[in-house]
């Protein structure tokens, strides 16, 4: 199932998502007004019975995308974890341990709304990202059924502002959440929809040229080893999000820079999981 987080008539509704139309599942399925509670009750089943045989509620033309998941109570973050990124850093030592940071949802729009570039900064950049959703409670978890805690996936433009990635000596954390800097969606495509045996090709596009274009073959620490590494310490709980890494072909890497702009229209696509796009727009 592709189920997506969205509002129309000013009204905040998620649904699944069939052909060029969405049914409607907070209207179906009472006590799960959003898609974090349907996560959080792993309602998957009773989503898809609710939706047999029904005609779609809206056009995906009228409704205004949101973020997928709207309240995760963590957002964990992956650096520099595809191979040749360490080149990029001009690091030739391989890690022991993927890098690890914080986003904050202020910092997260839908499919199809617009990324900011912030008044203090002409260095806005992209990052194309595969994101996991966990859907089950764990703490320690081994790598033998990691995979098991992840309900399903969407996309990330991990927006950031590269010249803030280093205000401070030692974090990145202000370079990564100015508000409305990144984006997800279109929507969350249930785990049993993914076949992991095959790789993932992710391919990052700014105004239709291609910039980042790879495969999860090339990931130096997989989605089962970032499951069970991030629950040593911390305990995931349905609804968290981790975003698992950008391959090589930033904007910041070309020589000159390639910055995001105005206008520009920035699109990450995995074709097992969908398109994400997103015009680029000034702070006001």
């Amino acid at each position: 199932m592709r189920i997506a987080s969205y509002r129309v008539d000013n009204r905040e509704e998620y649904g699944v998502v069939e052909d060029d139309g969405v049914i409607s599942l907070d209207r179906r399925l009472e006590g799960l007004p959003t898609l974090f509670d349907l996560i959080h009750e792993n309602a998957f089943e009773e989503a898809r019975a609710a939706v047999e045989g029904e005609e779609p509620d809206h056009s995906l033309a009228d409704v205004s995308f949101l973020p997928p998941v709207r309240t995760p109570g963590k957002i964990f973050c992956i650096g520099v974890n595809y191979a040749n990124r360490n080149e990029e850093y001009d690091d030739k030592n391989a890690a022991k341990y993927p890098s690890v940071f914080i986003r904050f949802m202020d910092s997260i729009v839908g499919h199809e709304e617009n990324v900011v570039r912030p008044t203090v900064s002409e260095q806005l950049d992209y990052e194309g990202e595969i994101v996991l959703v966990i859907g089950k409670t764990g703490r320690h978890i081994p790598r033998e059924t990691a995979m098991d805690h992840v309900c399903g996936y969407t996309l990330c433009n991990e927006g950031t502002v590269r010249d803030w990635l280093r205000h401070a000596k030692f974090n990145v954390t202000q370079g990564k959440n100015f508000d409305k800097s990144g984006a997800m969606g279109p929507w969350l495509v249930t785990a049993d929809e993914i076949d992991l045996k095959k790789p993932l090709h992710l391919q990052t596009r700014v105004n239709g040229e291609v910039r980042q274009d790879d495969t999860t073959d090339n990931m130096i620490f997989g989605f089962d080893f970032l499951v069970s590494y991030l629950s040593t310490f911390a305990t995931l709980r349905p609804g968290d999000l981790i975003i698992s890494g950008t391959p090589t072909g930033a904007g910041a890497r070309f020589d000159p820079p390639k910055w995001l702009k105005p206008g520009d229209v920035v699109e990450v696509e995995v074709p097992e999981i969908g398109l994400l796009r997103n015009t680029v727009v000034d702070e006001a």
